[in-house]
C-alpha cells in the first residue's frame, strides 16, 4: 500500500506555545512560564530581539562547556522547579503532565508528540470494546502510555531509567488513570524475551533515542539497533488488529529510511503514513522535530 507523506504539527495545545526560534535556541511557553533552551536545528535568525527574549524568559538553560546536553537553568523571573500543564484534544483526551527543570535541558515533555497522542486515542476509540494490549518502548515520562490507558488499553510502559518511570507514574495519577504496567529494562532485550514467550500486542509505540544506555549499561545506537528491534516488533504485533507508531529524532534520518525499515519488518501494513513532526512559532517559522512512521489496521 502506498504511504501518505505528511508534515504534522499539534493543533490542540492551549498550555503550550512556541513563541520564537533562531540562533540555535527556542523560546517556549509551558502554562504560565516561558523558557529559552538550546535547539540545534534553529539555525536561522531570531525574530525577536535578544533583549525581548531576556525580558520574556522565566528561565534560560545555559549549556555546560564541552557537553552540549548538560548544563544548568538560570532563573530570571520567579517560577517553581516543578509545575503541571494540561493537554486536551478533540477525542476527549485529558492529560495532566508534570514538568520539571532538569540538568539535561529537558523538562519531561516533547510538545510535538501530541500529534501521536491524538493518533493513539483516535485509533483506540475505534477499536471496539475488547481491550488492546499496547507496548510503549523508550516511553520516557509516559504521555503516550497514559493516552492509551485512557482509552482502555492494557499498557506496558518500558524505559531504561527508573527515575523516568517514577515521573510517568505521577503523570498517570495526575491524569486520573491507573494500572499501567511499568518495566525498567533494556528495550531490545525485553522485546527479544517477549518474542520467545510468544507475546502479542495490538499496539506498539517506539520513540528511540539516537544514543542511549540500558539499566545495566547496555549500549543503544539507533543506526545499529533499530533494524533488529523493528523485526522483533513485527513478530509481536497482531497482524489483523493493530496500530504502530515510530518516532525518531536523528539529524541523519529521513522518514524514507523509516518506511524501508518498516516494510522489511512487518507482515501486513495498512493505512501507512510517514513524514516530519514540527512546531510553528508565532512568526510562522517551522521547527522540524523528528520523523515518524505509523500505520493501523482497518478494523
Amino acid at each position: 500500500m502506498q504511504s501518505t507523506i505528511l508534515s504534522l504539527s499539534p493543533e490542540s495545545w492551549v498550555d503550550y506555545e512556541l513563541i520564537d526560534t533562531g540562533g540555535f535556541e527556542k523560546l517556549e511557553r509551558f502554562g504560565p512560564y516561558i523558557l529559552s533552551r538550546p535547539e540545534p536545528q534553529a539555525i536561522w535568525d531570531k525574530s525577536l530581539d535578544e533583549s525581548e527574549w531576556l525580558k520574556l524568559a522565566h528561565a534560560h538553560f545555559a549549556k555546560e562547556k564541552g557537553n552540549p546536553e548538560k548544563g544548568n537553568w538560570q532563573i530570571r523571573q520567579k517560577m517553581p522547579q516543578n509545575w503541571q500543564i494540561n493537554y486536551r484534544n478533540k477525542q476527549g483526551l485529558h492529560l495532566v503532565l508534570n514538568l520539571s527543570l532538569t540538568s539535561f535541558k529537558h523538562i519531561g515533555l516533547f510538545p510535538e508528540q501530541a500529534v501521536n497522542w491524538d493518533y493513539i486515542s483516535e485509533t483506540l476509540r475505534g477499536f471496539g470494546a475488547k481491550p488492546a494490549k499496547v507496548l510503549n518502548l523508550f516511553a520516557y515520562t509516559g504521555a503516550a502510555s497514559v493516552a492509551a490507558r485512557a482509552y482502555g488499553a492494557e499498557v506496558t510502559h518500558l524505559d531504561a531509567v527508573k527515575q523516568v518511570i517514577t515521573w510517568s507514574k505521577f503523570n498517570m495519577e495526575a491524569s486520573n488513570q491507573s494500572d499501567i504496567r511499568w518495566i525498567v529494562d533494556d528495550a531490545l532485550k525485553y522485546v527479544q524475551r517477549e518474542v520467545r514467550r510468544g507475546s502479542q500486542y495490538q499496539g506498539i509505540i517506539l520513540d528511540p533515542p539516537a544514543y542511549g544506555r540500558g539499566p545495566k549499561g547496555e549500549k543503544w545506537v539507533l543506526e545499529e539497533n533499530i533494524n533488529e528491534l523493528l523485526k522483533l516488533c513485527g513478530q509481536l504485533l497482531d497482524p489483523d488488529r493493530n496500530f504502530f507508531v515510530l518516532n525518531m529524532y536523528s539529524l541523519s534520518f529521513s522518514s524514507l529510511i523509516a518506511e524501508n525499515l518498516v516494510k522489511g519488518s512487518f507482515r501486513k501494513v495498512e493505512n501507512p503514513a510517514h513524514g516530519e513532526l514540527f512546531l510553528e512559532d508565532s512568526f510562522k517559522k517551522k521547527l522540524p522535530l523528528g520523523i515518524f512512521y505509523r500505520f493501523r489496521s482497518s478494523v
